[in-house]
């Protein structure tokens, strides 16, 4: 029997390396326009649901949050067959009642990356889509739910902050975006975000909090090896959370995603001056929606 294709993506984050729960798993090695991703693609069923992992700094964490390839990560889900992508990430927390260890269910971004390409567009094909909400409210409803259904502590909504790194923050910039009054403080869900939308992605993350950055001085500075200690503690419950995820949507009332044509109609350039290598690029995350 021909198996389904992949209907969720998992991107993990740090931590993160592998999905445990899978069933009728292979290996998929996927070359895109825009290179290769992170790591090959594990894909397998998981409580019922053909899943497709991809850890986002590869295997052994061998990518900087700069150097990750977001566009071939999203490019890579998409193509498998993805319609519904959750993100996973560790955080700093931004706010006192946000403790290490908690989920933070986030519902908006501030991108203060500068050295990452964040568009599918260009090279001779101009098109601008809509983000006012970067995260999807179906999915992320579905991401609440099987995060509130873990004994962890859950914050419904939240600005995630995003910042290029690898360092962490100075006190001066973490009591900045305090101020700002966001929630957690990371390096990698931006610009995966932005690139989720223009595949036509359902695109959900779930921000994993390790420390409280440095704004709050009673705590000690943040370190790799604190933040790894709290991660270890956090993946059992990240992986239980995707697994109720991923029953939720293999389930007979699941959820449709409502991104699926998000790039229609977002093309500024005319049909007969498109670059024909760009078409050619943006077929494979957008097939026959371009014309």
């Amino acid at each position: 029997m021909e198996q389904q294709q992949p209907l969720l993506g998992i991107i993990g984050g740090s931590g993160l390396y592998d999905m445990t729960g899978l069933s009728d798993v292979e290996t998929r090695s996927v070359e895109t326009p825009w290179g290769l991703p992170s790591d090959d693609v594990v894909v397998g069923t998981l409580s019922g649901c053909r899943t497709a992992f991809l850890p986002r700094h590869g295997r052994g964490h061998r990518f900087t949050p700069t150097e990750v390839n977001y566009r071939a990560n999203v490019a890579a889900l998409k193509h498998l067959g993805c319609r519904f992508v959750v993100s996973v990430s560790a955080t700093g927390s931004m706010k006192e009642e946000i403790a290490p260890g908690d989920l933070v269910v986030v519902d908006q971004f501030i991108d203060r990356t500068v050295a990452r390409p964040r568009s599918f567009f260009g090279d001779g094909i101009v098109g601008h889509v809509g983000f006012a909400d970067p995260i999807c409210p179906v999915l992320r409803g579905v991401l609440l739910e099987a995060a509130r259904a873990t004994a962890a502590t859950t914050h419904d909504g939240g600005t995630y902050i995003c910042i290029e790194g690898p360092q962490f923050s100075t006190r001066a910039e973490s009591l900045l975006y305090r101020s700002w009054g966001v929630s957690v403080i990371g390096m990698t869900n931006m610009p995966e975000a932005r690139l989720a939308r223009e595949a036509g992605l359902s695109y959900a993350t779930l921000a994993l909090a390790t420390d409280y950055d440095c704004w709050r001085e009673s705590e000690e500075a943040v370190s790799v090896e604190a933040v790894v200690a709290v991660l270890h503690r956090n993946v059992a419950t990240a992986q239980d959370v995707i697994r109720r995820v991923a029953q939720r949507l293999a389930g007979p009332d699941a959820p449709s995603n409502p991104w699926t044509n998000s790039i229609a109609g977002a093309v500024m350039t005319s049909p007969e001056a498109r670059a024909l290598e760009a078409r050619r690029k943006l077929r494979f995350i957008a097939g026959s929606l371009l014309g």
